[in-house]
């Protein structure tokens, strides 16, 4: 935890050290809608070089840099910015997300937020933590007094009619929807209790494995649409607590009941 910690410090020093300082020529786009700049390649560099220098032995997932090393019990899965084209358009909405995974599963998760200095952290069966204080799910169980969280599947755009239809009836029950830009901190926000839940599709795993334990530490359930443990594989994610998940499931399972994929 304490090296996950630093870690996503220095990385987050970094940031702020270069928020605001993105020129258009210096932003690549991997895919439509899908930006990387050399800030999210040094970040990622500060961090894979911290993790090597304590941990020489464990796998390295990063979503700039891919696969470092192959074998391994724990791997570890790092998104340097999560919420690039905030970064890039001088929102301050944005942070950095390590989480480390063994035998698959989430064990720890930290998540920093360097605008707001806000330190969310995890370790699976001790609690999750906001500064080092505890934090839970929103106790909220109507929907028309649910304020949720939501992303827009801009790496899944062939969804978009259904997830307009799903965003719609979701819309028409609850206080209110929002769209942050960075799926990481929306769990946070989840977790916290800020959102009583959030759910999003076409995630990769860096997104949301360390988001998606700090909802379940905080006491609350996250599945995949269709209330499988299967968000990490998938992308597919419902997260808050016991009431709004089900009401989540409820809606998503059926506008995207032909959507479940098969894990074996």
């Amino acid at each position: 935890m304490q090296i996950a910690r630093q870690a996503a410090e220095q990385a987050g020093r970094y940031l702020l050290e270069n928020r605001g300082k993105i020129r258009a020529d210096e932003v690549d786009e991997k895919g439509r809608s899908d930006f990387v700049t050399h800030v999210d390649r040094h970040s990622e560099q500060l961090i894979v070089r911290m993790i090597r220098q304590h941990f020489p032995h464990h796998a390295i997932l990063a979503e700039e840099g891919g696969l470092h090393k192959k074998e391994g019990q724990y791997h570890w899965v790092i998104d340097p910015l999560d919420g690039t084209t905030n970064f890039i358009q001088n929102v301050p909405f944005f942070c950095v997300s390590i989480a480390v995974l063994r035998d698959g599963q989430p064990l720890v998760g930290v998540v920093y937020d360097p605008v707001h200095q806000e330190m969310f952290t995890a370790i699976r069966g001790k609690g999750a933590f906001l500064n080092d204080a505890p934090i839970s799910v929103s106790k909220i169980e109507q929907p028309e007094r649910a304020l949720l969280g939501t992303g827009f599947p801009w790496r899944s755009k062939r969804y978009l009619p259904q997830y307009l239809q799903a965003f719609e009836d979701i819309f028409l029950h609850t206080a209110g929807m929002r769209r942050a830009g960075s799926a990481a901190l929306d769990l946070c926000y989840t977790a916290c209790g800020r959102f009583a839940g959030f759910w999003e599709l076409g995630l990769s795993l860096w997104d949301i494995a360390a988001g998606s334990l700090l909802v379940e530490e905080a006491g609350g359930v996250v599945s995949d649409f269709w209330g499988k443990p299967n968000h990490l594989k998938t992308g597919y994610i419902i997260a808050g607590n016991k009431r709004m998940h089900q009401f989540l499931q409820n809606i998503l399972s059926y506008h995207f009941k032909r959507n479940e994929p098969k894990i074996t």
